[in-house]
């Protein structure tokens, strides 16, 4: 590693730290040159995550307009950040375990949508009105009710209980 005091190349690794979740490797170094004190970070390179927008323009993923779009459908409901937060980092590790390198803005839609069910029904219909650009209230009035539908058909259904098991 090049020393940023002198530029010799030559160094020795005095302590090693994982930092950000075992997901990168703090080093401080020492120069054999000048024998000053550095650290380094040691970091994965991830392949950039780029989203096709619907009218088919691309850019780079970001979790945070997720977040900030999560924000804006849970505004005023007691939902902690931790939470928006897991989803998000849920998302992303989605995306890159599935090594597409593009993914469609409805791909990633339709996760948070169904995500977003089971944490606040009220967040999902905020989101899903934006998301899905209801042209009409009675389209509106088409999701509330397939919802509902949806709701008590799993409040109806035995817990735990598969077929298999009777």
């Amino acid at each position: 590693m090049k020393c940023p005091y002198c530029g010799t190349q030559d160094s020795r690794v005095l302590d090693s730290r994982a930092t950000q979740e075992g997901a990168a490797i703090r080093r401080r170094r020492e120069c054999y040159g000048c024998m000053n004190r550095f650290t380094t970070m040691e970091k994965i390179e991830e392949e950039p995550l780029v989203v096709i927008k619907r009218d088919g323009r691309r850019e780079l993923f970001d979790g945070n307009k997720v977040l900030q779009g999560l924000f804006r459908a849970g505004q005023k409901r007691d939902i902690p950040l931790a939470v928006w937060q897991e989803l998000v980092e849920s998302l992303e590790q989605e995306l890159r375990s599935s090594y597409v390198k593009e993914i469609p803005a409805g791909e990633i839609g339709e996760f948070v949508l169904e995500r977003l069910r089971q944490i606040d029904e009220v967040a999902y219909v905020r989101f899903a009105s934006v998301y899905r650009q209801f042209p009409d209230i009675e389209t509106f009035k088409k999701e509330l009710e397939e919802m509902l539908r949806q709701k008590e058909a799993e409040e109806t259904a035995p817990e735990g209980g598969t077929k298999e098991e009777e």
